[in-house]
């Protein structure tokens, strides 16, 4: 367990804490510490990844459980965001879905011993997620809901670049 490592561990804490937040109507200004919560994790992520790379500290349990804790989080703000009715079901499928079939073709692929790793569309897609959740927060629409809607495309894009890598590294 190394420092990078540590971050995606309490990146998955702060999935619980964001939930809990949001979700609590009891806390004054939950909506914002929600917020704020959610701005930590995504600084964990570009800190645990630039210190994994800077010192040398990547390791296939951070190659695979790093987007894990990104994507749980995403699936999570969605899911409450949905449950206060600001995005629709159909987003939290999609989303979904494709996670769930990455999951499973990463589980797949590291069996035969091939790690895919983040693409430019996959961080282009965590970057817009993030910018939309930002304007939806502080109430910027409609440009949330279309930044939202590029941020989904993104992330099928990077769903079929993943298909093709990895099928071509399984196959190679």
């Amino acid at each position: 367990m190394n420092i990078p490592n540590t971050l995606t561990v309490i990146r998955f804490l702060m999935i619980g804490l964001f939930a809990f937040l949001y979700l609590n109507e009891g806390i004054k200004s939950n909506e914002i510490w929600a917020f704020i919560v959610f701005l930590a994790a995504g600084a964990t992520d570009v800190l645990d990844g630039f210190i994994a790379r800077r010192y040398n500290l990547v390791t296939d349990w951070g190659k695979l459980m790093d987007p894990l804790a990104d994507k749980l989080m995403l699936i999570t703000v969605m899911v409450c965001m949905y449950i206060d009715g600001i995005v629709p079901l159909w987003v939290i499928i999609v989303i979904a879905l494709k996670e769930l079939l990455m999951i499973l073709g990463a589980a797949f692929l590291y069996k035969k011993d091939i790690i895919v790793q983040a693409n430019f569309y996959g961080k282009l897609a965590t970057v817009l997620f993030y910018v939309a959740i930002t304007l939806q927060v502080f109430k910027v629409q409609p440009y949330a809901w279309y930044v939202l809607l590029i941020a989904i495309a993104s992330t099928i894009m990077a769903f079929i670049q993943y298909t093709i890598i990895g099928y071509k590294r399984k196959k190679g």
